[in-house]
């Protein structure tokens, strides 16, 4: 299939994961895991059909969140529900604790292996398997290196840009999937530059409300709003752009 032009559909059909994992009832009271493979409902279409997202699949895959902290924390938040081990690699830990708090203890009492968070340097990963899927959370700032670029089967490298730079454009360009916040007037230019948009185009990416986001691939340019459940706003707080 194509890599990107089917990662955002509505919605994907493929059988289930049912990996056992443990999480908190606070956590699975604010997700309803998508019964997909690897699919999550991460917003509604622009009239109101929910859009799923296949975040964890069978081949290697980047995604890239362009705007701030919350849309990826709510991806990483439903990439748990499915199953998924999540990974963070950041300069700025506190900031990603919530999933941690999120996952809740094991079942031995100890913090859940279901999330971890490490430093901001290349280190080993676990296997990614269909049962054991991985999502590895690079948030590097504007213009992240690749320190952990996809290499196998059901692992999922999501870059965490707080705002578009020039200098992003290669892992822009590589991403399967970009989902794009508003962005301030003068970094329309940018967008317009790395992915040759027309004007009316860049201009719709600096007007978007905080609840709307742009799905962008290979012929995609897919507007939609995030859905957000009473519960997630407990953890994540209200939607919003930015950090």
């Amino acid at each position: 299939m194509s890599s990107r032009t089917r990662l955002a559909e509505n919605p994907v059909c493929s059988p289930a994961v049912a990996p056992e994992f443990y999480v908190s009832p606070l956590m699975l009271d604010a997700i309803s895991p998508a019964a997909d493979r690897g699919g999550m409902v991460i917003g509604s279409g622009m009239n109101g059909e929910p859009l799923m997202v296949s975040v964890l699949r069978s081949s290697p895959t980047r995604i890239a969140v362009v705007g701030g902290l919350y849309l990826a924390r709510q991806l990483a938040l439903r990439a748990m529900a499915t199953g998924a081990q999540v990974i963070v690699v950041t300069g700025r830990p506190a900031a990603w604790q919530v999933l941690q708090q999120a996952a809740g203890p094991g079942p031995d009492g100890q913090p859940s292996q279901l999330v971890q968070i490490r430093r901001l340097e290349a280190s080993e990963l676990p296997r990614a398997t269909e049962d054991n899927p991985i999502l590895v959370i690079h948030d590097g700032g504007a213009a992240p290196s690749e320190i952990f670029p996809p290499r196998s089967p059901w692992q999922t490298t999501l870059y965490v840009l707080p705002y578009l730079h020039q200098q992003a454009g290669p892992i822009l360009n590589q991403a399967d999937l970009v989902l794009v916040q508003r962005l301030p007037v003068e970094q329309t230019q940018i967008a317009a530059n790395i992915w040759r948009l027309n004007p009316q185009m860049a201009q719709q990416l600096g007007q978007q409300r905080d609840e709307q986001v742009m799905a962008m691939g290979n012929d995609m340019w897919m507007p939609f709003r995030l859905v957000t459940t009473p519960a997630e706003q407990k953890i994540l707080g209200p939607v919003r752009r930015g950090d």
